[in-house]
């Protein structure tokens, strides 16, 4: 079998963790992307690690490179009210008694359609443990000249209408190994944040002025631990909000865009992850259409009427 663009592990027999691997390329780059999850496990430039990932015998942790769908970050104690019924979902983080990053992620995608440089999933969600609907869910992965960009489309496929929001969970790599993010000059373009309480679940709404969360001018990450989802996002003549990760002394990084359907930007320095040397090791940055909770809180809740397709693009370029 030629593995270019094809599935790995698939001739002896073994199975990995994460299910097959699936590589593509262009020019300098490349990525791996999994059946399980339909997960972007690795992403490289001229062998360099633009992303924190992880390795074909392991199982993902810490959401790493994960879609998150039909909802992004946490739902308060796992339950919703839609349209006069109270739907409670299982406990997908028992620790803060909630449920976080959808319902996706650990399921298994097919693959739709590959060549060298791209590659397409599909998954259908149907009815679950406090989700009742159906949704027909697709990810496509490009390499290109302007890196990587990743574009998610779900479509609800039930007679009613269902709450949605979408989000995915990379790390940013400094491609330093043993390095830790703290050295590393940040930028994240939000001018408000949303503080949490004990459960990971926002209490409200606070500009970024004069606090360590203010980081709209490039500067070293430092000591900062954070963990708080960002919006009032500032744009550029394109409509995409950029987070920056730069070396020290600025030789290299990577850089994550979002188009105009990701109001919202999650940055999580790993600190609470449970494996300690994971712990800073990479920047999560993640794309969400929605606030944390907004199953609950209604911010930025996509109402997605039966037929209706919902469609948003992210990437990640080298710098």
């Amino acid at each position: 079998m030629n593995h270019q663009g094809g599935p790995q592990g698939g001739d002896s027999g073994h199975i990995f963790p994460s299910g097959q691997q699936f590589d593509i390329a262009f020019d300098r780059q490349s990525a791996t992307l999994t059946e399980v999850g339909a997960a972007l496990r690795v992403y490289r430039q001229d062998g360099r690690d633009l992303l924190d990932g992880y390795g074909p015998e392991d199982m993902c942790t810490g959401a790493r490179g994960q879609s998150l769908i039909p909802w992004p970050n946490r739902i308060k104690a796992g339950g919703y009210d839609w349209e006069g019924r109270h739907l409670q979902l299982d406990l997908s983080e028992p620790d803060k008694g909630g449920a976080i990053h959808g319902l996706t992620r650990w399921r298994n995608w097919n693959v739709q359609q590959r060549t060298a440089d791209s590659i397409s999933f599909a998954y259908t969600l149907h009815a679950c443990q406090g989700w009742p609907w159906v949704l027909d869910c697709r990810l496509d992965y490009q390499l290109d000249d302007g890196g990587l960009s990743v574009r998610t489309t779900v479509t609800n496929r039930s007679e009613e209408p269902c709450p949605f929001g979408t989000g995915a969970h990379p790390y940013l790599s400094l491609g330093l190994p043993g390095q830790v993010i703290d050295a590393g000059l940040v930028q994240v373009p939000g001018g408000t944040y949303l503080p949490v309480d004990e459960r990971g679940i926002p209490t409200g709404h606070t500009r970024v002025d004069g606090t360590e969360y203010d980081l709209r001018e490039l500067q070293q990450l430092g000591g900062r631990h954070i963990d708080v989802a960002y919006t009032d996002l500032v744009r550029g003549g394109d409509s995409r909000a950029r987070v920056k990760l730069l070396r020290p002394d600025q030789s290299g990084g990577v850089e994550l865009w979002v188009d105009e359907t990701y109001p919202y930007l999650e940055i999580f320095t790993g600190d609470t992850l449970p494996q300690p040397d994971r712990r800073r090791s990479g920047l999560g940055v993640e794309p969400m259409t929605c606030a944390p909770d907004a199953f609950n809180s209604g911010e930025g809740l996509i109402n997605l009427e039966p037929g209706q397709s919902h469609t948003g693009q992210w990437g990640i370029r080298p710098l």
